[in-house]
């Protein structure tokens, strides 16, 4: 992981933590929230799902957790092997 800094004032230079938000946002802001600990509860049930239970597209349909914490090539290689095995036994 690289830190990499964007012009300032400049929005589009940060897509993907921009569209992040954004979805944040849509999902969390719709409802008014009273106390600050609801909304802090509304936001990790909104994290911990899309981290930890979501699977992403651009991420060979792994979860955030499982790319960074490197499980990923152990779940691709197994998903294959299961892929294969199906294959073999025409199911």
């Amino acid at each position: 992981m690289d830190h990499v800094r964007g012009a300032p004032n400049h929005p589009q230079a940060q897509g993907k933590i921009e569209r992040w938000h954004q979805t944040l946002r849509n999902r969390i802001l719709p409802e008014n929230y009273c106390l600050e600990g609801d909304l802090k509860a509304a936001i990790t049930a909104f994290v911990e799902p899309y981290n930890n239970h979501r699977y992403h597209e651009s991420l060979g349909n792994l979860t955030p957790a499982d790319v960074f914490c490197g499980r990923g090539p152990a779940i691709l290689a197994e998903r294959e092997r299961i892929r294969t095995l199906a294959i073999q036994t025409g199911a």
